[in-house]
């Protein structure tokens, strides 16, 4: 696989069972996005818990200009079967510091990429160097396979619009996730 298909991820991601592999029956076209984060897992799980008021990505496509939180919103972490995540999708999965899947539930969002379910896994970095805490932050798309022309081109510019946003996402992620690891490495110890 190649761009658009799969930006970052290494082969056993993309050959690894994800919870949004169940949502459809059929054929599937699967898009995998991945990044190696400098923090553990739980601070990435938790930065993804992010992703239920803010798209972390590009604000001014996606989040009608308002800024996505730089810092941790409390009670984010608190997760539940149908809770919105991005303003067009729902959660319908989660383990805690491994991952969440969403399914895409807005009317218009539906209209515009069609019917898709989505993962966001944290797993450890099995090639981090020896006393470094590092952590995979992989996304796995999994969409119907297109059914006519109209649904092929809408799954191609798919590809290639996600590549784009879910990269900016991802790094956006990685690097607060990170920042909140050297912080609280900062930090005085409590007395």
């Amino acid at each position: 696989m190649r761009l658009p298909e799969v930006w970052g991820a290494r082969p056993e991601e993309l050959a690894a069972d994800h919870p949004c592999d169940g949502y459809f029956t059929g054929r599937t076209t699967s898009l995998f996005r991945a990044v190696t984060v400098r923090a553990d897992r739980p601070t990435v799980f938790r930065w993804l818990c992010q992703l239920r008021v803010a798209p972390y990505s590009y604000d001014f496509v996606d989040n009608a200009g308002r800024r996505s939180p730089r810092d941790l919103t409390p009670g984010l972490d608190h997760l539940e079967s149908g809770q919105p995540f991005m303003r067009i999708f729902t959660l319908v999965d989660f383990t805690y510091d491994r991952d969440v899947t969403l399914v895409l539930t807005d009317p218009a969002g539906r209209r515009m990429f069609g019917e898709l379910a989505v993962t966001y896994a944290v797993r450890p970095n099995e090639s981090a160097k020896s006393g470094e805490e590092e952590t995979r932050l992989l996304v796995k798309l999994v969409l119907p396979e297109a059914r006519h022309p109209a649904a092929w081109v809408r799954q191609s510019l798919l590809g290639w619009g996600d590549l784009v946003m879910m990269r900016a996402q991802l790094r956006n992620l990685a690097r607060l996730a990170e920042r909140t690891t050297r912080s609280r490495a900062q930090a005085p110890a409590a007395r």
